[in-house]
């Protein structure tokens, strides 16, 4: 029964030297939802528990904080500087990062919208070939040229 008991423990305690190094080396993949990223990061905290681990949830918070993209790096020194990350619970976090990801999100938006609209604008002002509207265009310029120059010689 003891040995029985100790093979258990080790088990145990190996599963949990994975876990913890599957919660350390975690981080926000490129294209990763704040949620979906926080409900992976749980999990892995949820299993630790489980096998034992104390993890409180400022270490938890805190993690989250230095594992987001680089993109959420405004955001995670305005989340520090405006919350005393002590007192911060992880549904608040979610919730705020979850606020800002939708502004991002809405923005880059904004921006595809405007760049179809006015995408176009700027057609033909550049090098290059094949493009066959700038030289009707300039054809058109040759032409108005040559008439108004005839116009002027004639008299």
């Amino acid at each position: 029964m003891k040995q029985k008991y100790q093979g258990t423990t080790r088990v145990k305690r190996a599963h949990l030297q994975a876990l913890r190094k599957e919660y350390e080396i975690a981080h926000m993949k490129e294209g990763e939802s704040v949620n979906e990223y926080i409900a992976r990061v749980l999990v892995i905290t949820n299993k630790m528990k489980a096998n034992g681990e104390e993890l409180k949830d400022v270490a938890v918070v805190e993690k989250i904080l230095r594992s987001m993209t680089p993109k959420f790096n405004y955001v995670v020194c305005s989340i520090e500087e405006s919350n005393d990350t002590r007192i911060l619970s992880i549904d608040e976090l979610q919730s705020s990062l979850l606020v800002h990801e939708q502004r991002m999100s809405n923005t880059i938006h904004e921006e595809r919208a405007l760049k179809v609209t006015h995408g176009n604008q700027y057609a033909g002002q550049g090098r290059g070939r094949g493009n066959m509207e700038c030289k009707d265009k300039q054809e058109r310029v040759l032409q108005r040229k040559e008439r108004r120059w005839k116009e002027f010689s004639v008299y």
